[in-house]
């Protein structure tokens, strides 16, 4: 038995009342009481939970969006039933059986009572809209509500999802960790002040804990999980009611008033260790509102916005799915109105994640600005949506090779150490569109896999064990020439070195492979890059590449022992459709040695005579490259320690001027 409001009705008079019965039949019973007055019951649906060992609902709530009813049941399963032509038949019933319209409703007995229960068969059994089997697991969904237009389930899976309807199916956004050892999450409330809730159960103890705030806002010892338990708050007390061994157990406590104050929320628990710019957001009534993503080494994505007028950073969304750390991060945007989550209102792009455990995990990112609550907060002014759409590990790659027995499994320390979009890889010859990234990876391989976001799929479809050591850095980019598009890698590693790779074979066969296979495959090999060029005496930290006006590429990359590297290439293509057909020649090297006391951890050529580069030593340095090499035009000095990467942009005033903005992270986070 479980209770579910009825949307539009208030709770204190009317209430619907669903009960499991025999063979996965579930009634829907409503149930009306007045002072005085006996309860009535009018049985108004009877539906058919799908086949199952434990074969019950477990809560249950109408959404409203629509006339539909939203359960989960005891295998970890979401079913979504439409209960409009139920309530339709109920009605129709009553009055056939009584001879009567609501009247009688009023004045019914047991007697009428039990006949409308006897008489179910005049209701049909409605079949589930949508399913999603065993979304939580084989231990249970606990609830169901609905916030904003969304729909939330909690299990005892330790994760709480957020889902939405489209065209009546239920399609799972993403899920939410609240935090390490919360297994048993029984219930989700939103607070007015805009915090969730996530109340449940951890070991032993009942805990309420603030999604705003990451903390514990109360640990009651309860004994663990409690198939009978009630909690309310209130400003002046809280208290938590529970049943154990048979007796009713009262816990309460007075609120006691928050001696702590938060001078500065902080953006991570641990070091910044990536950063990308979105884009920026006109919102009127604000200066320009730019929106970052972040990963850190406490294992999640922070997406944020940071107004340069207030100089304040708020997270929007944090993306809790990796299970180590966010060493890299990758945004495709999107590339037209045929791609999806394309919207002219708002930004629009494509997030990859990778780190630690040999984890990529992608989402859809949509932002969009909100006028009317601009004026309260920059939390409101802005909002963001954030899809799941796919993710991938090497050991469960691994775990569904064919004759992996014979084979030397994966290490499941390899760490995805950069990542880069292939662009201009949206075939035109198919009707789903794939989309490549580039990964270098600590195992000593470069990887590419390709996504299908309309099926949520992402796979390995190349790799190359070349630099056999670890790849710190690549990038991707497309040359376009009389000979037609080639899509060209440049990789870096531990060694110094950087090679250059011509995946456009690769890329055009694993395309017709996963059309053929339906979207799986056994990986390519890469081949041998084009070239190799020894840039540096030890690892290569950073890396960028940029097209010069002369149909040239500058390849400027910064090193563990501070020095900073530029090369000009030149693409030939010849006739052929075969890499062969491509050369790489080098027109010109330049070196600086020791142009930084430490690490060169960023670099970035704003202009083919301009390059930025940024080091561990806390210093922003201009250079100018010119016939004589490099020469220095100014330095700055930021405040964030052990500086991990930074990003760069450019913006046109309004008076036609040309300014460049960085954000650099490591141990904090600066915009200058």
């Amino acid at each position: 038995l479980s209770w579910a409001s009825r949307p539009g009705l208030p709770p204190t008079t009317a209430a619907a009342l669903l009960a499991s019965g025999p063979e996965g039949e579930m009634f829907w019973l409503d149930v009306a009481h007045r002072p005085g007055q006996a309860p009535c019951v009018r049985l108004m649906g009877r539906y058919l939970l799908p086949p199952c060992k434990q074969r019950w609902h477990t809560c249950a709530a109408f959404l409203p969006q629509g006339e539909l009813l939203l359960c989960g049941d005891r295998r970890g399963s979401l079913l979504l039933f439409s209960c409009s032509s139920s309530s339709g038949r109920a009605a129709e019933s009553t009055s056939i059986a009584n001879g009567v319209t609501d009247s009688v409703i009023e004045d019914a007995s047991s007697e009428s009572e039990l006949f409308y229960l006897s008489h179910k068969g005049i209701l049909p059994l409605e079949s589930p809209l949508s399913v999603l089997f065993g979304l939580h697991g084989k231990t249970g969904v606990t609830s169901v509500t609905c916030h904003k237009g969304y729909i939330y389930s909690t299990g005892r899976d330790g994760v709480y999802r957020q889902l939405h309807l489209r065209d009546q199916q239920l399609e799972v956004l993403r899920k939410h960790r609240p935090c390490k050892g919360l297994q048993w999450i029984e219930e989700l409330r939103f607070t007015p002040d805009g915090d969730l809730l996530v109340l449940g159960f951890h070991a032993d103890n009942f805990v309420v804990w603030s999604s705003r705030t990451s903390e514990n806002l109360h640990c009651i010892p309860c004994g663990g999980g409690h198939r009978s338990w009630s909690y309310c708050s209130s400003p002046s007390a809280e208290v938590f009611a529970f049943i154990k061994s048979g007796d009713v157990m009262l816990y309460c406590c007075e609120a006691k008033p928050c001696e702590q104050q938060v001078l500065l929320e902080s953006l991570h628990g641990r070091e910044i260790t990536c950063v990308r710019r979105l884009g920026a957001m006109e919102v009127p009534g604000r200066a320009a509102l730019n929106v970052l993503v972040t990963g850190s080494e406490d294992t999640t994505a922070c997406v944020l916005v940071l107004s340069e007028r207030s100089r304040v950073a708020v997270p929007l969304a944090r993306l809790s799915d990796h299970i180590s750390s966010v060493r890299t991060l990758a945004l495709a945007s999107p590339t037209g109105p045929g791609d999806e989550g394309f919207g002219n209102e708002g930004l629009s792009g494509l997030l990859f994640s990778a780190g630690g455990r040999a984890q990529i995990e992608c989402y859809r990112l949509l932002c969009t600005g909100d006028p009317e609550s601009a004026v309260e907060s920059l939390e409101s002014a802005v909002a963001c949506q954030v899809i799941h759409v796919a993710s991938h590990r090497l050991d469960e790659h691994w775990e569904r090779k064919k004759n992996r027995h014979k084979l030397v499994k994966m290490d499941p320390e390899t760490r995805y150490m950069s990542l880069s979009v292939v662009p201009g890889t949206s075939t035109k010859q198919l009707l789903t569109p794939w989309k490549f990234l580039a990964a270098a990876c600590s195992d000593g391989s470069v990887r590419v896999f390709g996504l299908l976001e309309a099926a949520r799929n992402l796979v390995l479809v190349a790799e190359s064990f070349y630099h056999q050591r670890c790849v710190l850095k690549v990038e991707a980019f497309l040359h376009t020439g009389t000979g037609g598009e080639r899509h060209l890698l440049c990789s870096a590693a531990t060694d110094g070195s950087i090679a250059f790779w011509d995946i456009t074979g690769p890329i055009t066969d694993a395309t017709d492979a996963l059309h053929r296979a339906e979207g799986d495959m056994q990986p390519l090999a890469l081949g041998a890059p084009l070239l190799t060029i020894m840039a540096h005496s030890c690892g290569v930290n950073s890396l960028h590449i940029t097209k010069v006006p002369e149909g040239q590429y500058l390849v400027a990359s910064g090193s563990d022992d501070g020095s900073i590297h530029v090369c000009l290439l030149e693409v030939a293509l010849g006739r052929g459709e075969a890499a062969a057909g491509t050369c790489l020649q080098v027109l010109e090297r330049v070196s600086r040695p020791c142009a930084h006391a430490a690490h060169v951890t960023g670099i970035r050529v704003l202009q083919p005579d301009l390059l930025l580069s940024a080091s561990v030593d806390q210093r922003l340095t201009l250079w100018h490259r010119g016939p004589g090499g490099l020469v220095p035009l100014s330095t700055t000095f930021f405040h964030v320690p052990d500086l991990a990467e930074l990003d760069c942009w450019e913006v046109v005033e309004a008076r036609g001027e040309l300014r460049y903005y960085c954000v650099l992270c490591g141990q904090g986070l600066e915009m200058l």
